[in-house]
């Protein structure tokens, strides 16, 4: 069994894919837009959104995440979740925190955890919640 995360950006995913391309280094699997959906029933494609991105896959390291426009509407309220980066060092953790907190908020500085030697939170320029995580100590 395998959860992928499906994430709507609200008019926001194609901007949100090149940024993860730059910062996490990410690559698109699959991309539909709109436009390209052969039997879009009436109301089923957001007035103007005919280059919107309507599906995409884009993996990041060993994940998928699914991602799409949505409907459109300019507010995705990403609440409730976040998704979590396992870095393979402290200095990875450090360039990945910095990489995705850029024209975010940063929630919980990067720092030793009793339960990491590297863990911090923040919401990225698009406001999907990410914690970045290294080397979680062993439980006992």
């Amino acid at each position: 069994m395998n959860i992928q995360p499906y994430v709507f950006f609200e008019g926001r995913a194609e901007e949100a894919i090149e940024f993860y391309k730059k910062t996490l280094d990410a690559k698109v699997e699959m991309l539909l837009r709109f436009k390209e959906c052969p039997d879009s029933q009436p109301g089923s494609v957001p007035p103007g959104a005919a280059e919107k991105i309507m599906h995409a896959a884009v993996k990041i390291g060993d994940s998928t995440v699914l991602m799409s426009d949505g409907h459109c509407s300019g507010n995705a309220p990403f609440q409730g979740f976040s998704l979590t980066i396992q870095a393979g060092s402290d200095a990875e953790a450090k360039k990945l925190f910095d990489a995705l907190s850029v024209g975010g908020q940063v929630r919980m500085p990067l720092g030793k955890t009793f339960f990491a030697s590297a863990f911090g939170m923040l919401a990225d320029k698009f406001g999907m919640g990410w914690m970045v995580i290294a080397s979680p100590m062993e439980s006992k």
